[in-house]
């Protein structure tokens, strides 16, 4: 067996042990990239080399395998790697970024657990092996404008929804600088160039409604606890958005067109999650998708110089017109 299989087999052993219904061939094929078959092969092998494995059928008739093990001797064995500890740590100072410290809190503490776990001579090697690795990707260090979150409204705000508990806002609104006191039922926050609190009204019309962080003067738990609504997506919420900015008037059909020499690069963006890629025959790139936030969509665009057209909507095609660059030295 090759190094590589035994790397594999150690991996599936991992997965197999850690989820409570074990293991599909669906979910082997989109861990390792690999075809059907090659999974089939893959998991006849797991089953010779750990024959205590549990196989059993689920509700849709697929076969899962489920490995049993209450030895912690197990994670001290394989240790923690330098990428993984490296890549707990990146994800802690991205959450540190985007403002969701109490995320950043967990991570750490996690991290902490499984070094714990770990011989002192490993942890040790382990963690100045992450070190190099974090400075080598140059995440540690990253420069580049954030805003500053306010630690105190965010930990109100992420109490809130864990329980989930209504919230007591002071809130600015857009067109009214007098702050006026609003009770919500949270939902989720939008963290982007602009932070938002997702939220319905405790008496009203029950739409979700966005909230700007930075207009909140003050917020407080109420101690009555409320349903969510089950039928809430924040994903598809956040989707109808170029960013984090929503305006229901301005949802509708985008579609940008790249020319061939941004192409290649454009093609590495996910601009949207619902984005539509297609190729032009002499190299361009057509991008398509629904959204709004016309302003997000022109900041973003800005960046490409004239090595983008807007097709629709006309009206950011009209407000980007005046603004396409053609002396910007690099792509973004």
């Amino acid at each position: 067996m090759s190094y590589a299989k035994a790397s594999d087999l150690l991996r599936l052993a991992d997965m197999a042990a850690a989820r409570f219904e074990g293991i599909s061939l669906q979910d082997v094929t989109r861990e390792f990239g690999c075809d059907h078959r090659t999974a089939q092969r893959m998991m006849r092998s797991f089953e010779a080399v750990f024959p205590l494995v549990d196989i059993a059928e689920d509700a849709e008739r697929r076969r899962r395998w489920h490995l049993p093990r209450s030895d912690a001797r197990w994670l001290q064995a394989q240790g923690i790697r330098d990428s993984e500890l490296a890549a707990l740590e990146m994800a802690a100072k991205r959450a540190d970024r985007d403002g969701a410290p109490d995320e950043a809190q967990r991570l750490r503490a996690l991290k902490d657990r499984l070094l714990a776990a770990m011989a002192p001579s490993h942890a040790r090697r382990t963690e100045a092996d992450a070190e190099a690795l974090l400075e080598a990707q140059g995440f540690a260090s990253r420069p580049g404008p954030r805003v500053v979150p306010d630690l105190g409204l965010l930990g109100v705000l992420t109490e809130a929804l864990r329980a989930p508990w209504e919230v007591r806002l002071s809130y600015r609104g857009a067109r009214d600088d007098r702050p006026r006191e609003r009770l919500l039922e949270p939902h989720g926050l939008l963290l982007g160039t602009r932070r938002y609190l997702v939220a319905r009204p405790s008496q009203g019309d029950g739409r979700m409604r966005r909230f700007r962080l930075d207009r909140i003067e003050r917020a407080a738990i109420v101690s009555r606890s409320f349903a969510r609504d089950p039928a809430f997506d924040l994903a598809a919420f956040a989707a109808r958005s170029f960013g984090s900015f929503h305006a229901e008037a301005e949802f509708g059909p985008v579609e940008w067109r790249f020319t061939p020499a941004a192409a290649t690069t454009a093609r590495q963006f996910l601009f949207h999650p619902g984005q539509e890629m297609i190729d032009e025959p002499d190299g361009a790139l057509t991008v398509r998708f629904m959204a709004s936030g016309h302003m997000e969509m022109a900041w973003h665009l800005y960046q490409w110089g004239d090595q983008v057209e807007v097709i629709s909507p006309p009206e950011l095609r009209d407000a980007v017109a005046r603004h396409r660059r053609d002396d910007f030295p690099a792509l973004p």
